[in-house]
């Protein structure tokens, strides 16, 4: 291990590195993803970088980014959009409207010039530049790609962030949503006026394509009234309930059939299970969890 470091560390000092080629695999948990995962060699030189980086970027970060980030997550998410939502609507005395958005091909469509330019005007070192751009570069179609970031990689995840950053400052300063959320590239904004969130809507999207070459999920980014109940980080978010989306059920599910057919180990699908009860305690699904206990026990 000592020899692997101080290799690395010669390589970094002579500008000699060159990540491994990304291996790659699909996902289909619980729906299809492709998933490019780095050398572990490259994988210790992504979180020596996210160790020095992360506390300059993140403090430029809004409050309600909410993924990737210690203290946060969706259960986070999850308060805060309670929290709106009793503002807009008044204690749900009057209506309120959500504009739940997605950004169309995001991971794919990052375009690595302007993600650059961003880091740069936090990162002065060109050794730190140098060395970000061939972790941006190592793309699962070679280095010659101008966007694009591999789902799987802690720095992608990082970058992610630092890249819709940019939306978050537009989104608050230039429309001035008071009641923003982002987890990813997943989005809400909560509002009294459907008419208002239309009017925004247009403006996000026109800033996304000239400032960030990405585009809003035309199927997915919708005006939703608060009462029918609002999809977001995993959860139907209703005004005094929360059920689980029925495919976090249904891989759940999956998952047991899996152990009951030794396709899983007992210790890695007790691992699984118990990060699936802690997520579902948030919201109203004792029954669903009874279910899935009397499906392990038989």
């Amino acid at each position: 291990m000592d020899i692997n470091i101080k290799s690395l560390r010669t390589e970094l000092l002579l500008n000699y590195y060159h990540p491994m080629p990304l291996k790659t695999f699909i996902l289909r948990d619980p729906k299809t993803r492709k998933i490019s995962k780095s050398d572990f060699r490259d994988r210790v030189i992504h979180h020596a970088l996210i160790n020095i980086i992360e506390p300059i970027f993140d403090k430029t970060f809004i409050y309600d980014s909410c993924a990737n980030r210690k203290g946060k997550g969706t259960s986070f998410a999850v308060k805060r959009f309670e929290e709106f939502q009793r503002k807009v609507t008044k204690n749900y005395s009057s209506y309120g409207y959500c504009l739940k958005a997605d950004i169309k091909h995001y991971f794919p469509e990052v375009n690595h010039d302007i993600l650059i330019s961003i880091i740069k005007r936090r990162i002065k070192d060109e050794k730190f530049i140098w060395l970000i751009k061939k972790i941006i570069k190592n793309t699962p179609n070679g280095s010659d790609q101008e966007k694009g970031m591999p789902l799987g990689n802690l720095t992608s995840q990082f970058f992610a962030n630092v890249y819709l950053n940019e939306l978050d400052y537009f989104v608050k300063h230039s429309p001035k949503a008071k009641y923003y959320i982002r987890y990813v590239d997943d989005f809400v904004i909560l509002h009294s006026s459907k008419e208002q969130l239309k009017i925004w809507k247009d403006k996000i999207q026109k800033f996304l394509k000239y400032n960030l070459n990405l585009d809003l999920h035309p199927e997915k980014s919708k005006m939703i009234p608060l009462s029918r109940g609002i999809d977001f980080v995993g959860f139907r978010n209703f005004y005094h309930f929360k059920l689980l989306r029925k495919r976090n059920i249904r891989s759940m599910k999956n998952k047991v059939e899996q152990y009951k057919e030794n396709k899983i180990t007992k210790a890695k699908f007790f691992e699984i299970y118990q990060g699936w009860s802690v997520y579902s305690e948030w919201a109203d699904s004792s029954n669903i969890r009874e279910n899935i206990l009397k499906e392990i026990n038989k």
